[in-house]
């Protein structure tokens, strides 16, 4: 289990300008989703603004802290067009 606050800061310490939102999915901890909103993924393909997330997140997911992480990535202006919020 691990704590959603860290591996919210944990992202946003990878990804400084990043709006991010993580929520439990299931209720133990360990199944999460995150919203990850950065102009760091402009140009970039979905694997690869996964990867950047991914990246920040490699100790909680190689120790299994984290089981699954279920990701939305966006850049500002894709967020925009979306119509969702935080």
């Amino acid at each position: 289990m691990v704590d959603l606050n860290h591996v919210k800061s944990t992202i946003e310490s990878q990804l400084p300008d990043a709006l991010v939102r993580v929520q439990d999915l299931t209720g133990g901890g360990d199944h999460l989703e995150a919203i990850v909103i950065s102009p760091a993924f402009a140009g970039k393909s979905r694997v690869q603004q996964h990867q950047l997330v991914y990246r920040a997140l490699r100790s909680e997911l190689a120790s299994e802290a984290i089981h699954a992480l279920a990701l939305k990535t966006f850049t500002p202006e894709s967020w925009s067009d979306s119509g969702l919020t935080l």
